[in-house]
């Protein structure tokens, strides 16, 4: 017989009873580690709920501020974290499994502990304080049911490390990613699916309203008290950032916009130097066209005169369904270029794989973004630039010394200039790989430029300072890939030959009413009236239009009439001539100028003059009764947007300003949503900041709505009426701002 060893029964409870007093012993090391950090913390809450956070070393600060974060609004803190580790699907089911699947292709939890610990110790205490802040909070509030993240863990900021709305992964289309992976029976070489035409990438995290954000530069010659002024105005979906500041005992003190639970200020100012971001058009993100074979269960591709393996390995999906969580398999494969997202025929009829390469340095992303808020000079932020780990943004500055500054995106790929990077390159052809990246001294950047004045409204940087702009053909093709836009030639025209600006001033430019979209097409419209025989029907019922038309000064005001006539004519011509423009490579206002017909434009203002009567009972209504602001809830966060509901029967606010595809500087994406006929906003103007350097700093800010996602809280909504006329507050930077506008100071937890 054979000797079975019995387990003593004594042994089995000692083991458990030995087991579960290690775990309740590590969970009070734990909560006493959180509360002794805790008391490390002091938070002030000023009039408006914004948290000043105050701490004796970085990491005290960054607890204090995941912890106050969470108290404003735990949920789009997890959504973000859920996304970027693609966990999207465990909350929202099975039509997130292709989202999840794309940032899984390149976040792995296994890497990202392996990089955690091969931190610099300094980073590494940091990332600790982010979670214990977010644990702690957790801990407090047992109320709180996060959907996903149940322990937050330090490495998991190594996720997300840049602050914008949509990272370089999120240009993967995912309907070709889906088509690629979801019927693996059909992944055979030899056999390639039909042609499909190249596709722009896409940022489907990204609002419809054109993005980008404004950022302004004044140098001390161009203002009244010689100081150096900066606008700060990113463009997002509302609510995408909270506002706070923090300062610690170790030289940090900054003041800005921070992307929902991350622990450096993206978008703000110290006491010394702010930066502004915005979206850059350098191509630092490339595909290639791999030529591939199968051989046996394997597959190879042409490299130069070689077959290289293609990587094959298993990623799961987990889902949520009704019936519990379930999990989907693929099978990814890869070359050294990066993972394949989407297949193509070539024209000789092989199978041509996708691979995409794009920049995976999180240590040195997440080093740049915390260490440029500590910078107090011109040259120390440049310093931080030699990491070259921002793919994405451009960067507007300005210093107490009188410096402004323009840095394009500093990761980016050195590259082959003959070959074409905006397209799939051969990925066969040696030649197409990168070859390092650019130096810093080589990067599109501008130092106090003559003209006393520095701008970037997501477009080129070629017109950034006047007569002083960088100059194109200084720099390869793949350094920008963006044209010129209207908000473009609107900064120009309230930034240069001004003088004396003051705090009020910028503000005040940076409102500016006027909208340059029109000044080509609208005369067109005019004319192709003006020249219809009086027997044409459309001429006749477009009388009264045409007149309010030609009296408009082009700028929006919430009484205006011609506002709402003129956007939605320019809607609907837009909406029927934008393939055409593209096709023929011409900005769709000069094709609507000079290729449309005089038919075509007068139908588009009838269609347009018919819809406002259909819904709003007249042609003749005021924009403000269109354009509104509407928050009725806090819920409905879904991939970092919002999603919420509008109700034209609930209260709203008029808003003047317009979509910036009208090149309005102040960004207002609204449109109509099921059940509605006003047009709710959810994206553009999210957070404004204008500050001045001088002996000490002096800032106005607004963010839209309120700084709660707490539908109780008294500051869910408290800057919304500001917010629809641009009627910034006061920043309390200094203690003494703060002295008469404390609500409320406290440590987290008590």
């Amino acid at each position: 017989m054979q000797n079975r060893r019995c387990l003593n029964p004594l042994v089995v409870l000692f083991a458990i009873l030995f087991s579960s007093t290690a775990l309740h012993a590590a969970q009070n090391d734990e909560q006493t580690r959180w509360k002794q950090e805790a008391a490390n913390v002091t938070i002030t809450r000023d009039d408006w709920g914004i948290a000043h956070i105050h701490g004796k070393t970085d990491a005290d600060v960054v607890f204090g501020m995941e912890y106050a974060q969470a108290e404003d609004d735990f949920n789009r803190i997890e959504t973000n974290y859920i996304n970027a580790m693609g966990r999207l699907a465990e909350a929202e089911g099975e039509s997130r499994i292709y989202q999840d699947l794309r940032m899984k292709l390149f976040i792995d939890p296994v890497a990202l502990k392996k990089q955690y610990t091969a931190s610099p110790a300094w980073l590494r205490t940091l990332m600790d304080a982010f979670a214990d802040g977010l644990n702690f909070y957790l801990y407090q509030h047992p109320d709180v049911k996060p959907r996903v993240i149940h322990h937050f863990e330090p490495w998991m900021a190594l996720s997300f490390t840049e602050g914008s709305i949509g990272g370089d992964i999120e240009r993967i289309d995912l309907s070709q990613l889906e088509a690629f992976y979801s019927h693996p029976a059909a992944i055979h070489a030899s056999n390639p699916t039909s042609p499909r035409d190249e596709a722009a990438y896409i940022h489907d995290s990204d609002p419809p309203e054109p993005t980008g954000s404004n950022g302004m530069a004044i140098a001390p010659s161009n203002t009244a008290d010689h100081h150096a002024l900066l606008l700060i105005n990113p463009h997002t979906s509302f609510f995408f950032r909270s506002e706070l500041q923090i300062t610690s005992d170790n030289n940090l003190d900054a003041y800005g916009a921070v992307t929902w639970g991350q622990f450096f200020i993206y978008q703000g100012f110290n006491q010394r130097v702010g930066w502004m971001h915005t979206s850059s058009g350098v191509d630092a993100v490339d595909e290639y066209l791999e030529t591939v074979d199968k051989k046996g269960d394997h597959f190879t591709y042409k490299y130069g005169n070689q077959q290289r393996p293609i990587t094959a390995e298993q990623i799961t999906v987990p889902y949520k369904t009704d019936h519990g969580m379930a999990e989907k398999k693929f099978t990814i494969y890869r070359t050294h270029h990066g993972p394949i997202v989407r297949e193509e025929s070539s024209r000789e009829g092989n199978a041509n794989w996708i691979s995409i390469r794009l920049m995976q340095e999180p240590i040195k992303a997440l080093t740049q973004s915390y260490l440029r808020t500590k910078a107090t000079n011109y040259k120390a932020f440049r310093q931080t630039l030699e990491l070259k780990a921002n793919s994405s943004n451009n960067t507007i500055f300005a210093d107490a010394d009188g410096d402004i500054a323009y840095f394009h995106g500093n990761f980016i790929p050195r590259r082959d200039p003959t070959f074409d990077f905006t397209k799939p390159v051969d990925g066969s052809n040696p030649a197409t790989d990168w070859k390092g990246l650019l130096t810093v001294d080589e990067l599109p950047q501008l130092l106090n430029p003559n003209s006393g004045w520095l701008y970037n409204s997501n477009n080129w940087p070629w017109s950034g300072a006047g007569a002083s702009s960088l100059r194109k053909q200084n720099y390869p093709a793949y350094v920008e890939t963006g044209t010129e836009t209207a908000r473009g030639l609107h900064a120009i025209r309230v930034l240069e030959n001004k003088k004396d600006f003051t705090l009020v001033s910028l503000i005040a430019a940076a409102y500016d009413s006027y909208l340059p979209w029109f000044d080509r097409p609208l005369p067109a419209l005019l004319k192709a009236w003006d020249e219809a025989p009086r027997s044409n029907l459309l001429r006749a019922k477009l009388t009264e239009q045409i007149a309010t038309l030609r009296t408009w000064d082009r700028r929006w005001a919430v009484n205006s009439i011609p506002t709402s006539l003129a956007v939605f004519w320019g809607e609907d011509i837009r909406r029927h001539t934008l393939a055409d423009a593209k096709q023929a490579g011409i900005p769709v206002e000069e094709y609507i100028a000079t290729r449309t017909t005089a038919a075509e434009l007068l139908q588009s203002l009838a269609t347009a003059s018919d819809r406002l009567t259909a819904d709003f009972g007249t042609w003749k209504t005021p924009w403000g009764e269109i354009n509104r602001f509407q928050r009725l809830t806090g819920d409905g966060v879904a991939t970092g947007k919002i999603a919420q509901p509008f109700n034209d029967a609930q209260p709203s606010i008029p808003v003047a300003f317009t979509s910036s595809l009208w090149g309005s500087l102040a960004s207002f994406g609204a449109r109509p949503y099921p059940g509605t006929k006003k047009w709710y906003g959810t994206s553009g103007n999210s957070f404004v900041a204008v500050v001045e350097f001088g002996d000490k700093v002096r800032a106005k800010a607004l963010t839209a709505g309120g700084e709660s996602g707490d539908t109780t809280s008294p500051h869910f909504n408290d800057q919304a009426t500001r917010y629809s006329t641009g009627d910034l507050r006061n920043v309390y930077f200094y203690p003494s701002d703060l002295k008469d506008h404390t609500a409320r100071q406290y440590h987290p937890g008590s």
